[in-house]
């Protein structure tokens, strides 16, 4: 078997991809539309009278740590996990701030650069996605109504915004991609970077083990077993990076666990301890409603595995459970709804079932664009408390 680098054919735009990437730039003016308004309504002084900078509502929460990290690095003068009042920014991976100070050098404005990061990826993303989807259920119409529900998703608002999710996305599509093709070094060196942005990459990288393994029963062909190994360097490369300059090989884990709790807990002790928070009235009614919807989407993650593995697609199926695992086994569930962005399986799945019943797009998009335009609203309005 060959390794080729795809031709010029597999980059070539046709009618369908015209079609994907319109709607994708139709979601992306409602997004602006909405933090224009945003901007306008909910401002931090309801009393004032200038709505602040026009990119304003793209800049909350993770985004200072991408910033602080391109402008700055991890480690600035002598600051680091040993202040107490630290930041804990070595908890993100460089993947993402690399690229958003390379963007800076033709983009002079910080957050006019981050968001054309995520416009770019998010564009390839979808183009990959639809082209996944057509592979899975055939036909132009599968992968529009793929790429239609995973626009308008609850929190696709963070395609939109200075985060990693398009961006890993951009680069962990074309990998499953390669992958199916068999072209194994094309997948693997994708899948490396994807594990540079986010820890999910290496959830990536043994889904697409698990594939190269079950097609060994076809190929009998072994020539790619070291390119396997491939997306285990950049993570090795940052935990080295971390040591040298905190003494800790273990300094990304340890910053999560100070930062958002990520310590180890059984799974039933992160589901009491969230369901206390979202319940129990404990927490102000936004940080409750958040952890409600940490619960809700983590059954949904269990749903899509177990509908993964009873049609034995077992790759994506590893690729999900990996990631329950880790996002299920905290002190507390943080970010789930956020990483379900990253189950590209489940959009899929969706848009077969809408194709074999149209009620079932009704029901879904009547009851998805209203709760995708309040967490919009929520993160825009800087409210975003998960």
């Amino acid at each position: 078997m060959r390794w080729r680098l795809p031709g010029r054919t597999a980059w070539r735009l046709g009618p369908a991809d015209r079609d994907i990437l319109w709607l994708y730039l139709s979601t992306r003016i409602g997004i602006w539309l909405t933090a224009y308004c945003a901007r306008w309504l909910f401002p931090a002084n309801s009393a004032t009278h200038d709505p602040g900078p026009s990119l304003a509502p793209f800049q909350h929460w993770d985004w200072d740590h991408f910033l602080h990290i391109a402008q700055q690095g991890y480690f600035p003068g002598q600051a680091g996990p040993w202040l107490p009042d630290w930041d804990n920014r070595e908890a993100f991976f460089p993947g993402f701030p690399l690229v958003l100070r390379a963007v800076h050098v033709l983009v002079p404005d910080w957050a006019l650069a981050g968001l054309s990061v995520s416009f770019v990826s998010g564009a390839v993303a979808v183009l990959a996605l639809a082209r996944i989807t057509r592979e899975h259920l055939h036909g132009t119409a599968a992968g529009r109504r793929t790429v239609l529900f995973f626009l308008v998703s609850p929190c696709a608002v963070f395609l939109a915004v200075g985060y990693t999710e398009a961006l890993f996305l951009a680069l962990a599509l074309p990998a499953w991609l390669a992958a199916r093709r068999h072209n194994w070094p094309a997948a693997m060196a994708l899948t490396a970077a994807a594990t540079a942005v986010r820890i999910s990459g290496l959830f990536l990288a043994a889904a697409l083990a698990t594939h190269f393994l079950l097609s060994l029963r076809a190929t009998r062909d072994w020539r790619a077993l070291p390119w396997l190994a491939l997306p285990a360097l950049p993570p090795a490369l940052f935990s080295w990076y971390l040591q040298v300059h905190t003494g800790d090989w273990t300094a990304w884990k340890s910053a999560q666990e100070r930062g958002w709790y990520r310590t180890f807990h059984t799974p039933w002790e992160a589901w009491a301890n969230t369901w206390h928070n979202a319940f129990g009235q404990t927490q102000s009614t936004g940080y409750a409603f958040m952890f409600q919807a940490e619960l809700v989407v983590m059954l949904v993650g269990v749903a899509l595995f177990v509908v993964l593995a009873r049609e034995r697609r077992w790759p994506e199926a590893v690729y999900v459970a990996l990631s329950l695992c880790a996002l299920g086994t905290s002190y507390w569930y943080v970010s789930i709804p956020r990483a379900a962005l990253l189950w590209w399986p489940l959009w899929i799945i969706l848009a077969g079932w809408s194709l074999r019943s149209p009620r079932f797009r009704t029901a879904y998009l009547c009851a998805v664009a209203p709760l995708s335009t309040v967490f919009a609203l929520t993160f825009l309005s800087g409210r975003w408390t998960g």
